[in-house]
């Protein structure tokens, strides 16, 4: 078995293996890294041959997108810790070291992430992870470092061990066994806000999620589906609200879906009116539409879910609404926040 198993899960990336897979192997000497593909159709495999004695590939049969081709490979990984590592990360000497130092020595801790930041601005924190997540009460994610489209200057302002809802998906440190009992990515979600909805069930069973920032990553983003692309706003609505379907606890769940419901209509008009968008106004109708198609599917999910509370709440799911503190107060960075 491996101590820590880096798996990077390509599809058609051979331009950004090329450009980004040197750095994990020259800077990830402690762990095995692995390409798990999911049925590219580039030149990917043939191009991974180079580096045959230094990287195992596993071949899925199909794209099975994010959250199900990590579930496939992983299966497929025997090792104490998987780092989930998207194909457009450059990592830094001795990233992983604290990482797996902390690990080691809080064994409450689930999962962590190091500080994440742009690869295209180099003083700036990344969109995806900055410096850890949360979510608010109705469910929008933001960072430490990252409100919306807002993302600050990495000034060294968020440089403590914090705890946090969520880790990023583009570097993930996660303990396997805790990844197996808490059911793995739900692959129903194919991407988008899977890593949240599996940090917040971890989080639920009373696990522990941290951000580490003496341990730096740089990330590109975007690569799969760009920004402003209608499908994925459509994942993204879609996956977030049934995410808050599943973890909501029953106090809660009738309100809070009920506000979304007016917020995500009101988002809709929005960005056709504001924006002229007409591509994500229809992308935010139809996750809609697809939610209430399969929330059924997801009762037994709920469930489970609720049983395995730990606490009645997680602290990381801020009391406050994120629209209100950024649309109506003005608030644009993480550390102006209320502290609720």
């Amino acid at each position: 078995m491996d101590k820590i198993a880096i798996v990077i899960l390509n599809w058609n990336g051979r331009k950004m293996m090329e450009k980004y897979l040197p750095s994990v192997l020259e800077h990830s000497q402690e762990a095995t890294v692995y390409v798990a593909d999911n049925d590219s159709t580039d030149d990917s495999l043939d191009w991974l041959h180079i580096y045959i004695n230094k990287v195992k590939t596993i071949v899925l049969d199909k794209n099975y997108g994010f959250a199900e081709g990590y579930n496939r490979a992983l299966k497929q990984v025997e090792a104490e810790y998987y780092v989930l590592l998207n194909s457009d990360v450059e990592v830094t000497p001795q990233w992983l070291q604290p990482l797996l130092t902390y690990m080691d020595a809080h064994p409450e801790v689930a999962a962590c992430q190091p500080k994440l930041r742009s690869y295209v601005d180099k003083t700036k924190f990344e969109y995806a992870g900055a410096a850890g997540g949360f979510i608010d009460r109705f469910g929008y994610p933001f960072c430490r470092g990252r409100l919306f489209d807002v993302v600050e200057t990495d000034n060294g302002q968020y440089d403590t061990v914090q705890q946090v809802l969520w880790a990023t998906g583009a570097c993930l440190m996660i303990r396997s066994k805790d990844y197996w009992e808490a059911g793995g990515l739900d692959a129903r979600f194919f991407a988008h806000n899977e890593e949240i909805d599996l940090c917040w069930r971890l989080r639920i069973m009373g696990r522990k999620i941290v951000c580490l920032p003496d341990s730096i990553v740089y990330h590109l983003g975007g690569g799969t589906l760009p920004k402003g692309n209608p499908r994925k706003t459509f994942l993204n609505f879609r996956n977030n609200l049934t995410m808050l379907y599943k973890c909501l606890p029953y106090r809660e769940l009738y309100f809070v879906m009920a506000c979304r419901w007016f917020l995500d209509y009101l988002a809709a008009w929005q960005t056709l009116i504001m924006n002229h968008n007409y591509g994500d106004f229809k992308a935010i109708y139809r996750a809609r539409r697809a939610f209430k198609a399969w929330k059924n599917d997801f009762k037994e999910d709920r469930k489970r879910i609720q049983k395995s509370r730990a606490k009645s709440s997680v602290p990381e799911r801020k009391k406050y609404s994120l629209l209100w503190q950024y649309y109506v107060k003005g608030v644009r960075k993480y550390s102006d926040l209320s502290p609720r």
